[in-house]
């Protein structure tokens, strides 16, 4: 594909991930506007809304400014005047991260996957500051630098992590590929450390997104009917109805951080003093948001065996990797070159077992640490500005379990099945032993035993 052609594609991608990002929100609100006040959408108000909205959904901080005579007005405390606003609908973020892989592959097996990234984040940041200010409003506002720089990375870091992923697995030439070809010529295993860690992490995580998604299911059906007693408590209409349900849809990556975290056992806060996790539930009173009706008001001791989860997870993490490096060595041996791959005096060398469960354990630990991080942060005034789940906490439990379940599958002693040759069994001369069962080698024609009419007797 020519450069041009990829540097077209990348800005194309990366105008449609900020575009569609910000209809998302401003489609609703200028609908709700029509129908709640009817005749022409006021943009100067609807703007700035949906600005804000679609930088909040990529980790952009926003201080809240409420007019004096409003908060009198409504009998709201007054130290609620002014606020921090962090805790972002991450449905925003994924969306742009989606867009941004896609460009990346794309731009790898074009051959110009560093023209392709870097402009398709050169085209965020633009756009990015273009919104920053063109929206500003008295009531909400965000750092300029934040507006401009979170967006163009939600962009750059998931875009080069699919380039750089389909450049080692496709790529024939190239410095990643030349990177490639050195480590994985490495003897005893060492050569498949780093792709075997990426693989076992990113199941382990998705594992995990998965079970915190699983989890939020199970308290949402279980715990409906305090949902919608909460969606009667707030007093709206069929339009408001829908104008909430929309936005805990964009909050659905959140909530299954939050999730993630109970499930690893820290769980997560909705507020200060508080905390929500299998071993305790202490809360008080909750915001009125109908979603977070599926809290459950108290917890059971039975809900710790859910740390086994990621243990599990864990277990199927060295399951794949160790499946894949006893296949490696099967192959090497049937190949004639087990010598690479094993020393006559080691019976079973694990210090490649042992370097890739610890790297999946950490490689998970910080990826959770990471989520958590961005589905933590302030809601509200008093109290709501810690919410979500604590990173440091997450990720210690997190590492820990999974390294157990990999280490149990990656360190165990060798099945018979899964014996490796040893070195003397690879002798040319000599028959070679795959498991219990030897092969006759090939032998020159004068060496069988034939007659002088070169028929076997």
């Amino acid at each position: 594909m020519h450069r041009l052609t990829v540097v077209l594609l990348a800005a194309v991608d990366a105008a449609i991930a900020v575009a569609v990002g910000i209809a998302a929100t401003l489609a609703p609100l200028t609908l709700l506007w029509v129908v709640a006040f009817g005749g022409v959408a006021d943009w100067a108000a609807l703007w700035p809304a949906a600005a804000s909205i679609w930088q909040l959904g990529h980790a952009v901080p926003l201080d809240v400014e409420l007019a004096g005579a409003y908060v009198a007005a409504v009998g709201v405390d007054p130290s609620a005047e002014s606020f921090a606003l962090s805790l972002g609908p991450l449905a925003f973020a994924a969306f742009t991260a989606i867009f941004a892989a896609r460009s990346g592959i794309r731009a790898s097996r074009a051959e110009a996957w560093v023209t392709g990234v870097v402009t398709g984040s050169v085209v965020v940041a633009a756009l990015s500051a273009l919104v920053a200010f063109t929206s500003t409003s008295a009531v909400v506002t965000a750092t300029t630098w934040q507006a401009v720089l979170h967006p163009t990375l939600f962009f750059l870091i998931p875009g080069v992590i699919a380039a750089v992923a389909t450049e080692w697995r496709e790529a024939g030439s190239g410095a990643i590929a030349r990177l490639r070809d050195r480590i994985e010529s490495a003897p005893h295993g060492w050569g498949l450390v780093p792709a075997l860690v990426a693989r076992g992490a990113a199941v382990a995580v998705m594992g995990l997104l998965g079970a915190g998604a699983l989890v939020l299911a199970v308290g949402i059906f279980t715990r409906g009917t305090e949902i919608i007693g909460l969606y009667e408590a707030g007093n709206v209409d069929l339009l408001g109805a829908i104008v909430i349900t929309l936005a805990q849809l964009a909050y659905l990556p959140t909530l299954a951080i939050w999730g993630l975290a109970f499930v690893a056992g820290p769980g997560f806060s909705l507020g200060a003093g508080t905390a929500v996790s299998p071993a305790a539930t202490q809360v008080g009173v909750i915001p009125g948001i109908p979603v977070l009706g599926a809290v459950p008001e108290s917890t059971t001791p039975w809900l710790l065996l859910l740390a086994l989860l990621p243990v599990a997870l864990g277990a199927l993490a060295g399951w794949i990797a160790r499946s894949r490096l006893i296949a490696l060595e099967k192959d090497a041996v049937a190949r004639g070159i087990g010598p690479q791959l094993r020393r006559p005096d080691d019976d079973d060398p694990i210090a490649a077992r042992l370097a890739v469960t610890g790297g999946i354990a950490v490689v998970a630990a910080a990826a959770t640490a990471l989520l958590a991080s961005l589905a933590a942060g302030s809601m509200g005034p008093g109290r709501l500005t810690a919410v979500g789940p604590e990173p440091g906490a997450v990720a210690l439990a997190v590492g820990l379990e999974v390294c157990v379940g990999a280490g149990i599958l990656l360190l165990a002693p060798r099945r018979r099945e899964d014996r490796v040759p040893e070195a003397a069994e690879l002798d040319p001369q000599g028959p070679v032993w795959f498991d219990t069962e030897p092969i006759e080698p090939l032998r020159p024609p004068d060496e069988h035993p034939t007659g002088a009419s070169g028929t076997r007797l």
